[in-house]
């Protein structure tokens, strides 16, 4: 038994020198995958398919085990168990198919396909006829349908070997990984940055991996987890970069010097800067997101060519049409959804009233008060994670931040406590906090950790912003420098 591997159509159109060059780098793709597995497995390239030779003894669930990998290697179209033989007979193989395949067409429409390679003293119709009748027999509740069955039952016939296919699945497509070249992709851990590095991976380009870490170490762990899981499932055979830039104190510039209602436009600016310059560093070409039009105030047109026109790079959108299900669907098909139903949104918290239409000449002038500096000390402060290593060294434990919207009852039975309202001072005026007999403090976002280490601690802070996004943001990080006595404030 061994399996049998098919090239993505795509593949097998191409020129002959490309196609070899894409079959030898698939051939090595799939050692590299397969390695963890041992030696016994042997991977033997070919024309028109591939052959994945494994040990006699194998188990079940090592098969099983295998069979997995396969299924999430980009350029390969389809996987199948083959059983190979003499080829004796019509009545041999009719013996050797009834047994596989009498249970999986009880109660369905299936078809025989047969092809034929070399001399026969029969036709590959004369042998689907004895076979289709053979298996009506032997489950007389199925029933034959020559267009789009239930189940399709292949055999071969090549010179004097017959090859029975026993299952097939369907692989996952696409280009051999490695063949396309390098995108950096800008990755959050929500539905989109995920799907869209998925859809860059299965057309062979090696995507790594650019975080913007504005929600303290446990949003970087989880953001870890899904770039894991993409890289293990998907780009195994190509160790990639995952790059955690520290933006959090680009955020607080930007709410120092920038309008409310441009700061989603100019943090997207700042991020593809950031993003062109780590790229050229390590000679990556192009930039990929996961905007797609529309779906967020930043992702119009018109916001999408100001954020471009601060790259120096190309930048690569591979949702930019899609929908927000269609992009939901296949987040749990690739099996990142998980992850994303539990991540915390960030960049969507950081401006009250974003404009969807901003004027180029009003951003200019706006990134005039913005303080360079503070992106560049981000950008050289970036660190570097290989794929393989992702999960070493990550928080055992998630802080444990005391979320607080009673503030009385807390009040009356714990230390003194005081709320710090983060918000900015446009904010706080639009809609004052009024809070009894319970000191507030206003100390807007940008400052906030600059100053915390100045606060008496012989009482406890909670912070309060709008939607609470910002404020636990905050008191993550302060939890990260040792400053546990920092915690939420939700207004009812």
């Amino acid at each position: 038994m061994y399996y049998l591997l098919k090239l993505f159509p795509e593949i097998t159109i191409k020129s002959r020198s490309v196609r070899r060059q894409m079959t030898r780098c698939l051939v090595g793709n799939i050692r590299n995958v397969l390695r963890p597995l041992g030696d016994a497995v042997h991977v033997q390239g070919g024309w028109d398919a591939l052959k994945v030779r494994i040990p006699s003894e194998a188990t079940p669930e090592w098969r099983r085990q295998l069979e997995e990998m396969l299924r999430h290697i980009p350029g390969i179209h389809e996987i199948q168990s083959v059983e190979e033989v003499p080829f004796h007979s019509f009545a041999d193989t009719t013996e050797r198919l009834l047994p596989v395949w009498r249970e999986a067409i009880a109660g369905r429409t299936f078809r025989i396909t047969v092809k034929r390679r070399g001399e026969h003293d029969f036709s590959s119709e004369q042998l689907e006829r004895h076979l289709g009748r053979e298996l009506l027999d032997a489950a007389p509740d199925s029933r034959v349908q020559l267009k789009e069955p239930d189940v399709d039952v292949r055999v071969e016939v090549v010179d004097d070997r017959l090859r029975l296919v026993r299952q097939r699945w369907p692989g996952l497509g696409g280009y051999p990984l490695g063949l396309q070249g390098q995108a950096l992709s800008l990755i959050s851990g929500g539905y989109d940055s995920p799907v869209a590095t998925w859809k860059m991976m299965r057309r062979g380009i090696k995507t790594h991996l650019l975080f913007f870490e504005l929600g303290g170490a446990g949003h970087e762990a989880a953001v870890r987890e899904v770039c894991h899981h993409l890289w293990e499932t998907y780009g195994r055979s190509h160790r990639v970069k995952f790059i955690s830039v520290p933006f959090e104190g680009v955020v607080g510039e930007l709410q120092r010097s920038i309008p409310d209602g441009l700061i989603g436009v100019v943090l997207k600016r700042m991020m593809v800067r950031a993003a062109s310059r780590i790229a050229a560093r390590s000679r990556i070409p192009i930039l990929v997101t996961g905007d797609a039009i529309a779906q967020v105030s930043s992702q119009s047109l018109t916001n999408l060519v100001l954020i471009d026109e601060a790259s120096e790079l190309p930048i690569l959108r591979p949702l930019i049409a899609e929908d927000k299900q269609t992009i939901i669907d296949t987040a749990r098909q690739i099996g990142t959804a998980r992850f994303a139903e539990t991540m915390p949104e960030v960049c969507g918290a950081v401006s009250q009233r974003p404009n969807t239409q901003a004027r180029r000449d009003k951003v200019v002038d706006a990134e005039e008060n913005f303080d360079f500096g503070v992106l560049d000390a981000a950008v050289a402060n970036a660190t570097t994670t290989r794929s393989d290593r992702l999960m070493e060294s990550l928080p055992t434990d998630a802080p444990v931040l005391e979320v607080v919207s009673d503030l009385q009852a807390v009040a009356a039975r714990d230390a003194p406590i005081s709320v710090i309202d983060i918000r900015p001072p446009a904010e706080r005026e639009a809609a004052p906090l009024s809070l009894e007999n319970v000191e507030c403090l206003e100390i807007p976002f940008f400052e906030l950790q600059a100053r915390a280490e100045t606060l008496p601690d012989d009482r406890r802070y909670l912070l309060y912003c709008d939607q609470g996004v910002m404020s636990r943001m905050q008191a993550l990080h302060l939890h990260d420098r040792g400053m546990t006595h920092f915690g939420v404030y939700r207004n009812g």
